[in-house]
């Protein structure tokens, strides 16, 4: 079996071709034109398009047909999060900033980084110091530096994005003016599933913290169908770890705002991490997309995200990380429940922390 390995090294994330570029775009006695068009060629060599997959193994295994699974595990980085982070660091460079920051838990930081290194920019990276993430190595490698504060996610990108401010360094943290930027990113996964598929799928299933992926992706949708390019318009399933995160909890109340969690009721585990927190940034947009398409929202426990892991490497395999299957297992529950008319469904995977 071919094992499809989330896990990526710094050493082999980009081309050769992306490094001769990278050293155009690094060249600061080039016109920005140039060298904004040497990053938007590395972008589209490294960003995207990744695999849309039939999962046969798992349509027997759960009596579902017609079921895709859109790996992102097929960004240089690993995961989704390059999407964004090029886009960000694009935006960085042609405003002319020579710092660009943000706060992590993992992914996200190694993503810019990444990004920042081809751009030729310093990348300052927040963690909060409870946050053991394995990624840290990486993020040195790709010439960031790291600063540990105390206090929760939230509690650090708050700080992070006024210490850019203070310092007019970019921040690349995410909701306020990012998120339009940041949408029009992960939009693009939809034109994928587009492209592939012919139409849209009947349901995408898509884990969730902040929301942006999720809200991302049904703006995607809605633009293809306002074009007259799909005949439909997905609903919307959002996954996340079991009441620890804010979109699913105040969807399944019927909120038409995001609520706010108790900080002190969200506790971490290493199954659950890349999916909690108190405050989604985007979680308005992640709850409007879920209300528009009829969607669902579903709390995934820990032992389950553990169990998917294993059943995808087994039968597809996908070595993952469990987080990432949360929004696989929703679909899979929502057919048991309800079995499914034989239609196309798409489940997206985060891939590796």
């Amino acid at each position: 079996m071919n094992i499809r390995d989330g896990v990526k090294t710094a050493e082999n994330k980009v081309s050769s071709e992306t490094r001769k570029l990278s050293e155009f775009v690094i060249d600061r006695s080039k016109s920005i034109t140039d060298r904004l068009e040497s990053f938007e060629d590395i972008l589209n060599l490294e960003v995207g398009d990744t695999a849309l997959n039939r999962a046969k193994a798992l349509e027997r295994e759960f009596n579902i047909r017609q079921l895709y699974i859109k790996y992102e595990g097929d960004n240089p980085t690993g995961t989704q999060k390059d999407r964004i982070a090029f886009a960000q660091v694009y935006d960085a460079l042609r405003r002319d900033f020579d710092v660009v920051s943000l706060a992590t838990c993992g992914n996200y930081g190694v993503a810019v980084a990444l990004a920042a290194n081809l751009a030729g920019l310093h990348c300052r990276i927040y963690i909060p110091e409870s946050y053991h993430t394995e990624r840290v190595e990486e993020m040195r490698s790709l010439n960031a530096e790291i600063i540990r504060l105390p206090g929760s996610y939230e509690d650090v990108v708050s700080r992070s994005s006024e210490l850019a401010r203070e310092n007019e360094w970019y921040d690349a943290n995410p909701g306020g003016a990012n998120t339009p930027l940041q949408i029009t990113a992960y939009a693009q996964i939809a034109h994928e599933i587009y492209e592939d598929l012919g139409d849209a799928p009947k349901y995408c299933a898509v884990p969730v913290s902040n929301g942006t992926l999720l809200a991302g992706i049904y703006r995607g949708f809605v633009s293809l169908y306002k074009r007259g390019k799909t005949s439909r318009v997905p609903r919307m399933i959002a996954a996340s770890s079991s009441f620890k995160n804010p979109i699913v909890q105040s969807f399944k109340k019927g909120l038409d705002y995001c609520r706010d969690l108790n900080p002190e009721n969200i506790k971490e585990t290493k199954f659950n991490e890349p999916l909690i927190n108190w405050h989604s940034f985007d979680g308005e947009e992640a709850l409007y997309a879920l209300r528009e398409s009829g969607g669902a929202a579903i709390n995934v426990s820990d032992r389950k995200l553990k169990e998917m892991a294993s059943i995808l490497q087994k039968k597809e395999g996908f070595r993952i990380l469990p987080a990432s299957t949360a929004g696989l297992i929703a679909l899979l529950e929502l057919h048991e429940a309800e079995p499914m008319e034989p239609d196309r469904y798409v489940a997206i995977l985060t891939a590796k922390n």
